[in-house]
C-alpha cells in the first residue's frame, strides 16, 4: 500500500468529520446555563433516534468491530459469544434502563452513584460505586485508542513511532477540544456520523468480499479447514458452553453498569424513549455479525497478523481488497467509529468524578457551574490519562486491564443494577458484599494470568466460568447472608431519600431529591 495515500485520505476524512460534526454541534448548542444534566445529558431532551444512534455507537465501539472480527478469526465459532450477549442485552436493557431513566428524572440524579446514594443513604458505598465504576471504564476508555491503533497498522504506521503517536495525540486532542464544551450533546452529532461511516464500510467491505470470494459456503469451508489445522472449529465445543453462557451473561451485566451506557439512557426524554431506542440494538447486533463475518473471510483469504494481534485481520482484509487511498478512507471510518465511544466514556467518568468524588467530599458547596467546569477538566485529565496509558503498554496489557474492569464494574450489580427494584439488601451488607467480591474477582484473574473464563468445581465436575460472574455470585451470598443478620441484630440502615417523603438537598448531597 502506498503510505502517502492512504495516510492523508485517513487524516482528510477524520479531520472533516471531527471539524464538520463540531460545526454542526455548536450551532445546534442551546444557550443555558451550566449544568451537571445540561452537560453530561444533554438536558435529559433527546428523541428516540438521537438515543438509539447514540446508545448503539457507545455499546458497538471501534475496538468492538475490529475485536470480534478477530475473536473469529483466531478462534472460530467461540468468539460469537459477543453476538449472543448484545442480543441479550436488548431484553435486559428494556426492563432496566427505563426504570433509571424513570429514577433519574424524579429525583434529579445524574449517576449511577447518585442512585446508590438516594437508594441506600450510603455515602461510602456511592464512593464505592463511583471509584469502581472510573477506575473499570478507564481500560474502556484505553481501548479506542487501541482500535485507532489497529487502523495505523493496517497503513504500515507504527503506534509507536513518532508519525503513530502523534496522529493518536492529536486526534484525541482536537476532539477533545470540540466536544467537552458541549458535552452529550456534541457526542449525539459525532454518533450520527459514525453510524453513517460504520454501515458504508460495512457495505463496502461486503461488496468487495462478494467480488473475490465465492460467496458464504466458501467461505466458511475454507475458515473451517484453516481452523481445524489449529485443532479449532466453527462450531463452539459442548465442553466451552458454559464459559460461552456466562461470559453472555456477565458481559450484559458489564455493559449495563458501565457509567457511559446508564449515561445515555439517562439523556433520553422518556422512559418510552429508552424502551424504543433500545430495540434498535439488534440492528446494531446485526451489523456486528458481519463483521464478524469478514473475520472469517479474512482468515479463509490468508491474512496473516503479527502473534498476538488478531485484532488486525480486517484492517488488514480492508487493505488487501482495496489499494491506497481508498483503504485509507475505509480506515479512517474505523477512527472516527473509536472517537464516539470515548467521548461518552470520558463524559461518564468526568461527572462521577466531579459530582460524587469533587463535590460530595471536598467541595461540597459547589454550584452547578462549578460541577460542569470540574467535570470538563476531569475528563481532559481521565482522556489524557487513558491516552498515554494506551500508549506507553502493549495493546494486550490494555486488553488484560480491560477484562478486568469488566470483572470490577459487575461487582457493583448488587448496589446498582438492584436498586430500582428493591431496598431489601443492608446498605453495609452491600459494601462488604462489593469489597468481596472485588477481592475475589481480582485475585482469580490475576492468578489465571488474566484469562477470563476460571475453573469452578461443582461436585466431580470442574465447569469453566467467567470470572465475573464467580465474584458476583460470591458477591451477593455476602450480601445476602450479611442483610439476613445485620437485621436480626437490630444494625441500623441509613434513609433512602427515594422514597423518603419531603426529603430535601442534604449537605454533602450531590443532588436534589424532588417530591412526588
Amino acid at each position: 500500500m502506498s503510505f502517502n495515500s492512504a495516510f492523508v485520505a485517513f487524516a482528510l476524512l477524520v479531520a472533516g468529520v471531527v471539524g464538520a460534526a463540531g460545526l454542526l454541534a455548536r450551532r445546534s448548542a442551546p444557550a443555558e446555563l451550566p449544568h451537571p444534566a445540561g452537560w453530561a445529558l444533554a438536558g435529559r431532551e433527546l428523541g428516540t433516534g438521537r438515543v438509539a444512534v447514540l446508545l448503539g455507537g457507545t455499546v458497538y465501539t471501534a475496538y468492538t468491530v475490529v475485536a470480534v472480527p478477530g475473536l473469529t478469526y483466531s478462534t472460530g465459532g467461540f468468539g460469537l459469544y459477543a453476538l449472543t450477549y448484545t442480543l441479550l442485552l436488548t431484553p435486559v436493557a428494556l426492563v432496566v434502563l427505563p426504570r433509571f431513566r424513570d429514577l433519574a428524572s424524579r429525583h434529579g440524579l445524574v449517576t449511577t452513584a447518585d442512585l446508590a446514594l438516594a437508594r441506600h443513604g450510603s455515602h461510602a458505598l456511592a464512593l464505592a460505586v463511583a471509584v469502581t465504576g472510573v477506575v473499570a471504564a478507564m481500560p474502556y476508555l484505553a481501548l479506542q485508542a487501541v482500535g485507532l491503533e489497529a487502523a495505523l497498522r493496517a497503513m504500515g504506521v507504527s503506534p509507536t513511532g513518532a508519525t503513530g503517536v502523534l496522529s493518536i495525540v492529536v486526534v484525541f486532542a482536537v476532539f477533545s477540544a470540540v466536544l467537552l464544551p458541549g458535552g452529550l450533546r456534541h457526542g449525539v452529532v459525532f454518533a450520527c456520523f459514525k453510524a453513517a461511516l460504520l454501515m458504508g464500510t460495512l457495505a463496502v467491505a461486503l461488496f468487495l468480499v462478494a467480488r473475490h470470494t465465492a460467496g458464504p459456503r466458501q467461505v466458511f469451508a475454507e475458515s473451517a479447514r484453516r481452523l481445524a489445522a489449529d485443532h479449532l472449529s466453527l462450531v463452539t465445543p459442548p465442553s466451552s458452553y458454559s464459559a460461552y453462557a456466562t461470559l453472555a451473561l456477565g458481559s450484559v451485566l458489564a455493559q449495563l453498569m458501565y457509567p457511559h451506557l446508564l449515561t445515555v439512557a439517562l439523556a433520553a426524554r422518556s422512559a418510552d424513549t429508552v424502551r424504543r431506542a433500545t430495540l434498535a440494538l439488534p440492528l446494531w447486533t446485526g451489523s456486528l455479525g458481519l463483521f464478524a463475518y469478514l473475520g472469517f473471510v479474512a482468515l479463509a483469504l490468508g491474512v496473516k497478523t503479527p502473534a498476538g494481534h488478531a485484532e488486525l485481520a480486517v484492517p488488514a482484509l480492508l487493505t488487501r481488497l482495496v489499494p491506497h487511498w481508498p483503504a485509507g478512507l475505509l480506515l479512517g471510518a474505523l477512527a472516527v467509529a473509536a472517537l464516539v465511544p470515548a467521548a461518552v466514556i470520558s463524559i461518564g467518568m468526568a461527572t462521577l468524578v466531579a459530582r460524587n468524588i469533587y463535590s460530595e467530599f471536598f467541595n461540597p458547596t459547589a454550584t452547578p457551574k462549578h460541577e460542569v467546569r470540574a467535570a470538563r477538566f476531569a475528563a481532559a485529565v481521565l482522556t489524557a490519562g487513558a491516552l498515554a496509558f494506551a500508549l506507553s503498554l502493549p495493546p494486550q496489557d490494555a486488553i488484560n486491564l480491560h477484562l478486568l474492569g469488566g470483572v470490577w464494574i459487575v461487582q457493583t450489580a448488587p448496589a446498582v443494577g438492584l436498586a430500582p427494584f428493591t431496598r431489601w439488601f443492608h446498605h453495609r451488607a452491600l459494601l462488604v458484599g462489593w469489597a468481596v467480591g472485588m477481592a475475589v474477582g481480582t485475585g482469580m484473574t490475576v492468578r489465571g494470568g488474566f484469562a477470563s473464563v476460571t475453573y469452578v468445581g461443582i461436585g466431580p465436575v470442574g465447569l469453566p466460568v467467567y470470572v465475573a460472574v464467580t465474584a458476583l455470585v460470591v458477591n451477593l451470598l455476602v450480601a445476602v447472608a450479611l442483610t439476613v443478620l445485620f437485621d436480626r441484630i437490630g444494625v441500623p440502615r441509613r434513609s433512602e431519600a427515594l422514597t423518603e417523603p419531603g426529603a430535601r438537598r442534604r449537605k454533602g448531597s450531590p443532588f436534589a431529591v424532588r417530591v412526588d
